[in-house]
């Protein structure tokens, strides 16, 4: 029983190891890049998403009409999961090991769920404080994904920064001032030596 617990929780943590690395791979070289002929990542996320919100009092969304560009169009989360999962099925079938595959497929669903939601609130917060709101680990990644719409080469993670970590686009505060929003969810990621230069300015 203990071995089986320690077994699936070491599944468990690779697999979310895995979903971090997969983020990055697909947030740096597709959906900030064109691939060949392949533009509609790149044009619905570095060209729409981030023209829209930027790094200032834009972050947080204003207008109705950009809400539908928050989030990924409904078919990309069973697309994104299957690509994820295509690796582990081609290890995992041939031996056998369905549940590990099971735990995989949870896990990437929970995973980019996470994303999707988390993503959202980042964008459209709440002024009553949704409940995941509430607690700093996601205020500390409000302030990695907004500097990330201000260095858009930077903090590609959203909800699990470890691949940042790994691959050195982790950033944790920004090297020079700039004017960004402010909120009881957001973070001060100005340098730690500057001058309070600009007024907060809030939602």
């Amino acid at each position: 029983m203990i071995m089986n617990l320690i077994f699936y929780g070491i599944t468990v943590v690779c697999a979310v190891l895995c979903a971090s690395l997969f983020e990055w791979t697909l947030h740096k070289f597709v959906m900030h890049k064109p691939v060949g002929r392949f533009r509609y990542p790149y044009e619905k996320h570095a060209l729409t998403h981030h023209r829209i919100f930027k790094a200032d009092a834009s972050y947080h969304c204003v207008r109705d009409a950009d809400k539908r560009t928050i989030r990924m169009a409904w078919w990309n989360g069973p697309v994104l999961i299957i690509i994820l999962l295509l690796p582990t099925a081609l290890l995992c079938i041939p031996l056998g090991l369905w549940k590990v595959l099971l735990t995989f497929g949870i896990v990437s669903t929970l995973y980019f769920a996470a994303y999707e939601y988390t993503h959202w609130c980042m964008h459209l917060p709440d002024a009553r404080r949704r409940f995941i709101e509430r607690f700093g680990a996601f205020t500390f990644l409000n302030g990695h994904h907004l500097l990330h719409h201000q260095y858009p080469n930077r903090n590609f993670n959203v909800v699990f920064p470890f691949a940042d970590l790994l691959f050195g686009t982790l950033l944790r505060r920004a090297p020079k001032a700039f004017p960004q929003p402010h909120g009881p969810t957001v973070p001060d990621v100005q340098p730690l030596n500057a001058r309070p230069a600009f007024a907060p300015l809030v939602r």
